[in-house]
């Protein structure tokens, strides 16, 4: 069977035919935590969701507009574990895949589609900023003595 390839076009030596990936979902955001992790179990899997807040602005008018986007993120497996240990205002990376999943809502009595990130990474970015304050309070405590 052949590779799938793609042949880019363009000044200079962009002519060459190259190997590549016929489809890409793939999602890396950066924002703090909503809440708690909260973790379920399910048949015997357990999988974690988190609600992570990602920020954008533009200018309008002479004013900055924020808007704040709310992201479900799903994790599973052991990376849940670690997941699982977050909390509210804690500061991330995720990247994963973006997936769609249809229910039954008993409220509205139709069916419904959320949209949720399936994480396979997480970075957590707060952690160098604690530790750089317990260093500077153990200096302060050395520097007392």
């Amino acid at each position: 069977m052949a590779s799938p390839s793609v042949t880019r076009a363009g000044y200079g030596k962009f002519n060459e035919t190259e190997i590549t990936t016929v489809y890409k979902n793939n999602v890396t955001l950066i924002g703090f935590t909503g809440a708690d992790a909260e973790v379920r179990t399910n048949n015997n899997r357990s999988l974690t969701t988190l609600s992570l807040a990602t920020k954008s602005s533009y200018k309008k008018d002479g004013k900055y507009i924020e808007h704040t986007e709310w992201h479900r993120c799903v994790v599973f497996g052991k990376l849940g574990e670690f997941a699982a240990t977050l909390k509210k205002g804690a500061h991330i990376e995720v990247e994963g895949e973006l997936r769609s999943r249809k229910y039954g809502s008993k409220k509205t009595n139709s069916e419904q589609t959320i949209w949720e990130i399936r994480v396979n990474s997480i970075l957590k970015l707060d952690r160098a900023a604690k530790a750089s304050a317990d260093d500077e309070d153990e200096s302060a405590e050395e520097e007392a003595a």
